[in-house]
Order: C-alpha cells, then sequence, then structure tokens
C-alpha cells in the first residue's frame, strides 16, 4: 500500500480538487511559521485516536505503541475516545500531544494544530462515505429510497457519518430534519454497520476505510450490509500536532513516521488494512510544496 499526502475536505458535495488541496497546502505553509518554543523536555507523548478507527485492534495498537516507544525513545500513552468531540476537547485541554482526527475536525482545529502526516489509502490521500442497508434489502438503490425509514449516524462532526449523507438529501430536495422516520448516533463507523447489520437501522453512513478494513478482518459482518451509494472523493483524515509541541519533537515524531517503513518491524505495521503506509508522507509534503 502506497503512502500519504493531504487533502482537504469538503464538507458538503463535489469539491474542486485543486482548490482544496491548494488550501491545505496553505495550512500546512502557514503552520511553518509557529513561534518559537522552549525546549521541550517531556518524557511521555499522548496519542491520541477517535472512532476513525477500528477501536477493538487493541493488540495492533499494543504493537505501534512498543514500536514507537523503542523508536522514539519516549513513554508513549495511547488514548482512545468515543466521540471526535471528547478527542476535539481533550487537544484543547492540551491533555493529548498528537491525534488521528476526521477532515471535518481538523478544519475546527485548524488553529488549535499543526498538520504532521495524512495517510494514503488505496495510492491516494482520499476516501468516501458510504451509505450502506441490510444485504437482503435488495429494493434499495440509493438515499434517495430510504425516505421514512431509521437511519444511522456515526458522530455529528464526521464528515462521512454525517455531514454527506444530509448534504445528499439536501441535493434531492429533501429536508435532512425530515427525510428519515427516526435518526441515531452510533459513535463508531463500525457500530453503524453493526446496527445495519442487526436491522436495527435500515440505513446508515459510514467511512469507506472502516468499512473496506472490517471486510477484510470481520467479513462476517461487512457481508450482511450492501453499500447503496458512495460520495465524492474527500481528504483522509489526517494525523495532527498540538501547537504547543515544540519544533524538535513535532520534527522528531514526522521523522518517525516518514521513515518507519524502512526496517521490517516498521513495515509490517503499515501493511494494507491497518492504520496505514507512510512511506509517502514525503513525497505528500512535497505535493503540498510544489502545488503552492
Amino acid at each position: 500500500m502506497k503512502p500519504i499526502t493531504a487533502t482537504l475536505v469538503s464538507p458538503a458535495g463535489n469539491p474542486n480538487r485543486r482548490q482544496f488541496l491548494s488550501g491545505l497546502a496553505a495550512v500546512a505553509l502557514g503552520a511553518l511559521a509557529c513561534p518559537v518554543h522552549a525546549r521541550d523536555d517531556r518524557q511521555t507523548i499522548r496519542i491520541g485516536f477517535t472512532p476513525a478507527f477500528v477501536h477493538d485492534q487493541h493488540a495492533l495498537l499494543a504493537d505501534w505503541r512498543r514500536y514507537m516507544e523503542k523508536r522514539l525513545g519516549l513513554k508513549v500513552e495511547i488514548v482512545q475516545r468515543d466521540s471526535y468531540r471528547e478527542t476535539m476537547d481533550l487537544l484543547r485541554l492540551k491533555q493529548m500531544d498528537f491525534a488521528w482526527v476526521c477532515d471535518y475536525p481538523f478544519l475546527h482545529l485548524k488553529d488549535l494544530v499543526r498538520l504532521l502526516a495524512v495517510p494514503l489509502y488505496k495510492g491516494q490521500p482520499l476516501y468516501r462515505s458510504y451509505i450502506i442497508v441490510p444485504a437482503g434489502n435488495t429494493k434499495v438503490t440509493g438515499l434517495k429510497d430510504l425516505k421514512n425509514t431509521v437511519f444511522a449516524y456515526a458522530d455529528p462532526l464526521s464528515n462521512s457519518g454525517y455531514l454527506y449523507p444530509r448534504f445528499a438529501i439536501h441535493e434531492l430536495g429533501e429536508n435532512p430534519q425530515t427525510f428519515f422516520r427516526k435518526t441515531f448516533f452510533t459513535w463508531s463507523h463500525k457500530k453503524v454497520v453493526e446496527a445495519v447489520a442487526m436491522g436495527i437501522a435500515q440505513g446508515g453512513a459510514v467511512d469507506s476505510y472502516i468499512w473496506e478494513t472490517l471486510e477484510r478482518i470481520s467479513p462476517e459482518l461487512t457481508r450482511r450490509t450492501r453499500i447503496v451509494q458512495r460520495s465524492p472523493e474527500y481528504g483522509f483524515p489526517p494525523f495532527v500536532a498540538h501547537r504547543d509541541i515544540s519544533p524538535e519533537l513535532f520534527a522528531r515524531v514526522q521523522h518517525f513516521l516518514l521513515t518507519m517503513h524502512q526496517d521490517a518491524e516498521g513495515a509490517a505495521l503499515l501493511k494494507p488494512g491497518q492504520i496505514c503506509s507512510h512511506e509517502a508522507c514525503r513525497a505528500g509534503a512535497e505535493f503540498l510544496v510544489s502545488r503552492r
């Protein structure tokens, strides 16, 4: 799997790719003009994961933590929260140093965080929203057929799990507030898939990366669902660093991500279906600069 680059997410509809890439380039380059920090002597770094990550991959996260501690020479604390809001709040309270966040929360946090890296997924820094239904429901061909049904959203701050389906309903000429008979939040993309597979919801919106990861690791779950609509491509969820992180520590962690593919243990952690591959982080940064 090739790795990463960065692009900005549009919360609604078909984005102008060049405009959004240029926008994110400006954010990334603006981050270079950060104030001078005092020397960062912290011995522990806290890294957060939002529901964009499949939460029950505990063994994988433990392997990442051990590998990071060995490479960075620092104690690593991995923090998982059940909603994007909780992760954003921890960043605002300076209780998290680095985080993998969704693209929409990144826009909210852009004055508080610096872009560290954006994974490439299938060779692109892009992903989609999938509208899914129970596999046995063969009559539904798209979101338009789900009117007056029960629908599962992932999180109110999720682009793929909330903003996209609501915008798509608006494009149908309908009111997102009244289109469905009932809606609810699962606070996890995986739980959206579970809710639809179990028939708790007649439809749901899920991150394509999560659905396809689950297809590899839990095919018995995803085969009970069916994709009926795919969104346009959006910028993949980025890794960010709090702006209070010193330039030295920022560069140290970024260098770790950019070079971990160069040893066998790091390369094993970057296999498709796990977190991401960072070999193209360097190419991504060069892409942003070259397009500025």
